[in-house]
Order: structure tokens, then C-alpha cells, then sequence
């Protein structure tokens, strides 16, 4: 369940056009949100000010466009690193979900060009739905999956019923990459999605919770595969488990696999033309 939302909010992007879209979902607009506004230090005292006063207008100006219920929003304002403020704050408040923007930048570009986003991705281990700057979002009707055995996918399939399960209209994608399909995205009926072994269950699921689906199946490299559909297939929103295989004593170092972009997760979140909603999971 997301019973608590952080909104890192630098004035910029479209965070909180993102966290409008997600508070229309009926399963998660009780929730409470703190939308959070990071100062970066600076040279003067001048200048801190300066920047102090900004910070709070930015606040102000997220709180009146959001029209959020004054019972259950919070504004926050810290002086620090924006990338260990969100970290920081996080875990202090034990949220649910973080929302931040995306400039989308690509492998290293992202680290030598100090992304927030990338940062944050990297060493929290809370879920974050990251949305790039420079794609359109849309109102969330149509989520996808990505389903193996893996329990991370599993994980990803509750999230996604969770917030389908009353959008009227909603649909979900279920998406199967089989290497058996000769590199060709079908989307399958519901008699055969019922009777493959990965897709079998994922719709029983479904049904039980009264959820719309649709099953494709395609092969290919995977991470490509998830973009490509996701665009065929005009998702709002495309949640992908993204699991933690460093070991307990290196949590705060970051995961190479994704500082250098090989993984499937970091792939996604910069060619992805939706929404990513990356679910943490344990290795």
C-alpha cells in the first residue's frame, strides 16, 4: 500500500503534474504527501537567503496548484545536498513512494553531471517513480508489468493491482518476453495467456481483483523489449522491480551495474516514453 508520498519538488520538471495524476487513483488519494524542497548551500549568506526565499515560494506554489487536502499534505524545507536531503528525509518520514524528476540522462552523463535522480535511485532503497522531463503525462489508466518467476515481478504485478483495481477503464499489461516468440511482440488471447506458465497466474490475479488485462508476449533483449512495448501498448505508467544486489555491508556504495547503465532498471528509466515506477526488492 502507498500511505505515504515524498514529492522532491525542485520547481522544475513535472513531478508534480505527475503527483496529480497518481492522487486521481482512488487507492491511493488518502494518502499523505510531503513535498520537500532541498537548498543547496551556498557561497554567502546573501545568497542562502536568497535561495531560503525561493525555496519557500516554491513550496507555496506546488501547495495551491496541487489542491491537495490540507489534512493530508506537508511542506518541508531543508538546507543540504538536494540528493542527501531526499535520501535523508526518506527514511525520516518512512515513506512509501518517492516522486522526483528525470532529465533522463544517459549512464555515466548521469553521475558526472551530478543527477539527483540518478543519486537517490542508486542508494535509497524506497520505491521511486521517476518521470522525465521531457515526456507527456497522462492520466493513469493503463499500467504494465513485466512478468517472470521472479518474486520482484510479483511484487511489481500487487503494486499495479493495487492501483488499478478501482480506475474505471483501467487496463492491465501484462508483458512475457519468451525467446521461443522469434523476436516478435503478439498480443495473446485470453485462453492462451491462461494456460502459460507466467502469464497463468498474473491473470488469475487479475480476474479475482476484477482488473481489465491484456497479455503480450514478445522476446529480445529485455530491457528493450519493455520500451517498446510500453510505447505500442500506450502505457501511462510502467512499473519495473529493480532489486539491490549489494551486500549488506556495501549498501551506501553505489551498484555498478546501474552507475554504468547496464542494468535493465537504468535502461528503462532513461529510454522509457512513460512513467517509471521502479519497486524495490530484495537480490
Amino acid at each position: 500500500m502507498i500511505e505515504k508520498i515524498l514529492l522532491a519538488d525542485s520547481g522544475t520538471g513535472q513531478s508534480e503534474t505527475m503527483l496529480k495524476a497518481l492522487m486521481e487513483l482512488p487507492s491511493i488519494q488518502r494518502a499523505s504527501v510531503t513535498i520537500l524542497h532541498a537548498v543547496p548551500p551556498q557561497v554567502s549568506s546573501e545568497n542562502m537567503t536568497t535561495k531560503w526565499e525561493e525555496g519557500g515560494k516554491i513550496l507555496a506554489t506546488a501547495i495551491q496548484s496541487l489542491k491537495l487536502d490540507p489534512n493530508h499534505v506537508s511542506s518541508m524545507l531543508r538546507q543540504g545536498d538536494p540528493k542527501d536531503v531526499v535520501c535523508h528525509v526518506a527514511e525520516e518520514i518512512n515513506t512509501d513512494l518517492i516522486i522526483m524528476g528525470s532529465r533522463g540522462l544517459k549512464r555515466l552523463e548521469s553521475i558526472l553531471e551530478n543527477s539527483v535522480s540518478q543519486y537517490v535511485f542508486q542508494l535509497s532503497n524506497r520505491p521511486m517513480l521517476l518521470v522525465k522531463d521531457d515526456i507527456y503525462v497522462k492520466k493513469i489508466q493503463r499500467i504494465m508489468v513485466a512478468m517472470d518467476k521472479s518474486e520482484s515481478a510479483q511484487k511489481c504485478l500487487d503494486l499495479a493491482l493495487y492501483m488499478l483495481r478501482d480506475i474505471k477503464g483501467g487496463q492491465l499489461v501484462l508483458l512475457h518476453i519468451n525467446p521461443s516468440t522469434g523476436g516478435k511482440a503478439t498480443e495473446v488471447s485470453a485462453a492462451n495467456a491462461e494456460k502459460d506458465p507466467i502469464l497463468a497466474p498474473a491473470v488469475a490475479k487479475a480476474k479475482k481483483m476484477g482488473v481489465a488485462y491484456r497479455c503480450v508476449v514478445t522476446s529480445g533483449k529485455p530491457a528493450e523489449q519493455i520500451c517498446q512495448v510500453a510505447e505500442d501498448q500506450h502505457v501511462n505508467l510502467l512499473i519495473l522491480g529493480s532489486p539491490d544486489r549489494r551486500p549488506s555491508v556495501a549498501k551506501s556504495l553505489p551498484d555498478l551495474d546501474r552507475l554504468l547503465g547496464t542494468s535493465v532498471s537504468d535502461y528503462v528509466r532513461v529510454y522509457a516514453n512513460c512513467p517509471v515506477l521502479l519497486a524495490r526488492t530484495p537480490a
